[in-house]
């Protein structure tokens, strides 16, 4: 993990999700940020996503799914604070109890799908989340981030790594990363359908979801 300079704090990166489950697209878009901004990545499971139906696997599992994920790899961890607040999981309100913790001048960043972005002025306090932290916009196929489209995002785009390190949030970075099709509704679907999906997913979450039933007609176990 790269070193701060004098007066100047490590950029901290949250990605927020459903992760219902995580599959290998988002494991690649998690670590493409670590390496590309030099920081710790905090993947922060939703409790009870606003934007979205309810999820198909319990929150607890979905979080042991996270924990089995990321296990090795270095930059990676699992932020649990959602699952422990009441409620919907709002955006502004998980990164205002962070400036909380981190005070106001620590660089943040929330790491978004371009979907997600896009969607941004339909969040609660929308334009509250830019005094809060930076946007990092990780793009998916069939759907490019075309700079027209967000004019919300207008001469806040940098393609400077350092300028999200010296201001504390407000600036919009595009990462640069392969881009991968997989996807947790198609996860979902092809068990249900009796498909192939174990590729789509990291191992040991394949074996998560086989070992409890996930997805699938059979009722899940209590997580382990």
């Amino acid at each position: 993990m790269r070193a701060a300079n004098d007066g100047e704090a490590d950029l901290l990166v949250f990605y927020g999700g459903t992760f219902d489950p995580i599959h290998d697209g988002h494991l690649a878009i998690a670590c493409a940020a670590r390496d590309a901004l030099a920081a710790q990545v905090r993947l922060m499971p939703a409790a009870d996503p606003p934007h979205r139906a309810v999820p198909g696997a319990s929150a607890a599992h979905r979080a042991r799914m996270l924990d089995l994920a990321v296990a090795g790899e270095p930059g990676l961890v699992v932020d649990r604070r959602e699952l422990r607040r009441d409620g919907r999981s709002y955006t502004v309100e998980t990164l205002r109890e962070v400036r909380a913790e981190v005070g106001a001048a620590r660089p943040l960043a929330l790491l978004v799908g371009a979907d997600s972005f896009l969607d941004l002025p339909q969040w609660r306090e929308w334009q509250a989340l830019f005094d809060l932290a930076h946007f990092v916009i990780a793009e998916r196929p069939g759907s490019p981030l075309e700079a027209e489209r967000i004019p919300f995002a207008a001469g806040r785009e940098t393609a400077s790594v350092d300028a999200l390190r010296q201001a504390p949030a407000g600036r919009v970075y595009r990462l640069r990363q392969p881009l991968q099709a997989e996807s947790a509704s198609q996860v979902r679907a092809r068990i249900a359908a009796g498909e192939p999906w174990a590729d789509l997913v990291p191992p040991p979450v394949a074996a998560y979801i086989e070992r409890h039933g996930l997805y699938d007609v059979a009722v899940p176990d209590a997580p382990v």
